[in-house]
């Protein structure tokens, strides 16, 4: 597997259950594993523009992934639009593979912040 630091998805906070067991198969906004064929993930230096680009003003947890215990491959691919390449996950996400979960809180600016929630560097 791919030596790589923690990665991150967003969930949107309503579909996002702290108490379920079963692996986590979302993509992403309106779109499962199943449909899409990969989970999205980013790299901590990414999220902000993700949330700003695909979630602002949605309520949303921010799942920190340790990439060793996915068990699945994880991909960089580059995504035009973005200039960059993120992780996408060609499998489930299993629980054990969640090193956290913590709802994120909208700034005075009105996007999420993420400041204290992301241990790497932005």
């Amino acid at each position: 597997m791919l030596e790589i630091p923690h990665v991150y998805h967003l969930a949107l906070a309503e579909q996002w259950d702290p108490t379920a067991t079963e692996p986590y198969t979302e993509s992403t906004i309106g779109r499962t594993l199943e449909d899409e064929g990969f989970i999205h993930l980013s790299l901590a230096r990414q999220v902000q523009g993700v949330a700003d680009a695909f979630y602002a003003g949605r309520n949303v947890v921010i799942l920190r992934i340790d990439p060793a215990k996915v068990g699945a491959r994880v991909e960089f691919e580059e995504v035009p639009e973005a200039g960059d390449a993120f992780p996408h996950l060609y499998g489930p996400i299993p629980r054990d593979a969640i090193v956290s979960a913590t709802p994120v809180p909208f700034g005075s600016d009105g996007r999420h912040d993420f400041s204290g929630l992301l241990p790497d560097p932005i």
